[in-house]
């Protein structure tokens, strides 16, 4: 599914990312965990296409094909989904109308001879969707994100997601600023999704969100690199030891208090 080779990612002329390798096969869900700083949100954003990040040198692949190729919305129309750590707010666009255009979108794209849901079915559609994540109905026509907690961002986020169904999707701190209840329900959208024909690439920096998701494989990323990979063990030492062993002094991925 995902294949990334040697990676170099520069941020402002900054070298971030230093020669990174990773493979997620399909149907596998992989944890990125690391301290600040060490270029875990790089890296999902690189994969993404943000203009942000310059590519130095490297490869990703993706279903055997170039990623770092294709512009931002073809690697979307090829399956590739990015869950933003911090959604942004996009005023006049309500949630519905969003995500209408981008499922008819990637509908026809996909496939010219699929023919666009209409309006009426869509409502209904994403209403299922929208109960099976406990959010408000009046949320659909509200602008995207505008006036939405934290919770309820990372909601919409994975609202977006089941709705599109990417084949590969990336979560950038999804858990960040949950509580327990919106973790449970936002684990939950994710694992509905858990199949043989999808993939995901977490990046988290507590290991909270990975007694509700149970990632395949774990890796270890410091300054730049995946400097160790595991099973879920890995995170239990994480969070019982640090990274003082990877050269990171007195920083843990502990479980932190639950916010609203």
């Amino acid at each position: 599914m995902l294949s990334v080779t040697n990676l170099h990612i520069a941020v402002e002329d900054k070298e971030v990312v230093h020669g990174l390798d990773l493979t997620v096969d399909t149907g596998e869900i992989h944890a990125i965990m690391g301290p600040n700083g060490s270029g875990k949100s790089t890296l999902v954003n690189t994969l993404m296409g943000h203009p942000k990040y310059t590519v130095i040198s490297g490869s990703a692949h993706m279903n055997g094909e170039e990623l770092l190729e294709k512009e931002p919305w073809e690697r979307a129309i090829a399956g590739l989904f990015l869950a933003f750590q911090y959604p942004k707010e996009i005023s006049g666009v309500s949630l519905r109308s969003f995500l209408f255009a981008a499922y008819n979108a990637q509908m026809t794209v996909r496939n010219p001879e699929n023919t666009k849901i209409s309006p009426i079915k869509f409502k209904k559609f994403l209403a299922e969707h929208m109960k099976e994540l406990h959010m408000d109905p009046s949320f659909a026509e509200r602008s995207l994100n505008q006036g939405f907690s934290g919770g309820e961002k990372k909601k919409a986020e994975v609202l977006q997601m089941s709705i599109l169904k990417p084949s590969l999707a990336l979560l950038d701190e999804t858990d960040s600023g949950l509580d327990i209840d919106a973790l449970k329900i936002v684990s939950d959208g994710v694992n509905r999704l858990r199949s043989p024909e999808f993939s995901a690439v977490i990046v988290t920096h507590y290991t909270r969100i990975l007694q509700y998701i149970k990632p395949d494989r774990i890796h270890v990323m410091v300054a730049g690199k995946i400097v160790r990979s595991g099973g879920f063990e890995l995170a239990e030492e994480l969070e019982r030891e640090g990274y003082a062993k990877y050269g990171v002094s007195d920083e843990r991925p502990v479980v932190p208090l639950d916010q609203s």
